[in-house]
């Protein structure tokens, strides 16, 4: 059982994934009226939120954007940076939601980020101690590495649902400050463009989440059903 439920989720991963990445194109060919770049709209949206000690820089890498809460850097891809479109007025608003959340403690990132130190132990070990674990558990019958491996697999499962409120509220206070600004985007037509394209890139994380629960309910399945 647990099997085909990891199965059928890898399926709607790659469906989403696939869906997401043509939303993207799509919405990065089509200009945006005001005709700023994402980089015009993060410097803005961080102007009126009242945050001054954000630093915006482009980074490398296609689909890199991210918000660094320990340099408190907003880092967009090239195409974001510099692009004059729907999607990188979007993903940039979004960004800065996360820098708008750090500058307002908000509750779950402050959880996410204090749960990253673990996360990067669990992450390094996961693979081997899971493949060992599984060794050990066929041919000696000795449970300990596994429950080891599905212990740093539940911290990983646990981030990445900690992690979806803060991308869903990321995008919600984009949403919201886009919809307000009119100089960033004049129509609703490119409102609801925004809110589409967000709306897909969210839809990746609650696909991963599921991934992982699906991982861990597969390898637990293993070590409970072994030791019974």
């Amino acid at each position: 059982m647990a099997i085909i439920l990891f199965i059928v989720i890898a399926l709607a991963g790659f469906a989403v994934q696939w869906r997401f990445k043509s939303k993207f194109k799509k919405y990065s060919e089509i200009p945006i009226s005001s005709g700023l770049s994402g980089a015009d709209v993060a410097r803005k949206m961080l102007s009126d939120s009242g945050i001054y000690d954000v630093e915006i820089i482009s980074v490398d890498g296609q689909l890199t954007d991210h918000y660094n809460p320990a340099n408190r850097t907003v880092n967009l891809s090239p195409d974001v940076y510099h692009g004059r479109s729907i999607a990188a007025a979007a993903v940039a608003a979004h960004e800065c939601g996360h820098a708008v959340q750090h500058a307002r403690a908000y509750s779950w990132l402050q959880f996410r980020s204090a749960m990253v130190p673990i996360v990067g132990v669990a992450s390094n070990l996961i693979q081997w101690v899971l493949m060992i674990g599984v060794l050990m558990m066929v041919f000696s019958g000795n449970p300990i590495v596994l429950a080891v491996g599905v212990g740093a697999l539940a911290i990983l499962t646990l981030f990445s649902f900690v992690t979806l409120p803060v991308e869903f509220d990321a995008s919600r206070r984009a949403l919201a400050w886009l919809q307000t600004e009119k100089g960033v985007m004049q129509t609703s037509v490119e409102n609801a463009q925004a809110k589409d394209a967000l709306w897909w890139a969210a839809m990746t994380y609650v696909v991963a989440a599921l991934s992982s629960l699906a991982t861990l309910v597969y390898y637990a399945s293993m070590l409970f059903g072994r030791r019974d």
